[in-house]
């Protein structure tokens, strides 16, 4: 799959201390504005590690929720999946994240992503559905966070058509 390369907005001092972690994708997706560039939409980071629970099933934990707002005036609930190293993006947690938002935000769409740093250095992107009781995955990208300069000018261009 095609990187698509975006200049790194991480502050260096977070560049300087991060971990490998699933806080750190978080906070890289965050200061990146990853999951705007991603949905299209305009998203602001509401909370993380957000404990609560669902009706019917219990406790849970989302990674970080955010909410958005499209170009119509549509809201969207998102809760984003952070996957370190070779986890795997999960049924239940993703099933748990959709009946969490049904239940606090009715009148919102929902839009349940995971986000998994990758080998190579990039983050990869997921737009998560539920299907039959399986998580089927919507949309993914790739994103590779470089300095400013060394964005390829042509392929900016290119993006345009």
């Amino acid at each position: 799959m095609d990187c698509i390369a975006i200049p790194d907005a991480t502050p260096e001092v977070i560049q300087l201390y991060k971990l490998d972690d699933e806080q750190a994708l978080l906070a890289i997706v965050r200061y990146n504005r990853l999951i705007d560039i991603f949905l299209g939409l305009t998203t602001f980071s509401l909370q993380n590690h957000l404990r609560t629970s669902v009706k019917g099933i219990g406790q849970i934990e989302i990674d970080e929720l955010y909410v958005g707002i499209d170009k119509s005036g549509c809201h969207y609930a998102i809760p984003v999946q952070a996957k370190g190293g070779k986890d795997q993006i999960g049924v239940v947690q993703t099933n748990q994240d959709v009946q969490y938002c049904a239940q606090e935000f009715p009148k919102m769409k929902c839009k349940p992503i995971s986000a998994q740093f990758l080998p190579n250095g990039t983050i990869a992107l997921f737009e998560l559905i539920l299907k039959n009781g399986e998580v089927k995955v919507a949309e993914e990208k790739h994103y590779r966070l470089v300095p400013a300069n060394e964005i390829d000018r042509e392929a900016v261009r290119q993006y345009r058509s």
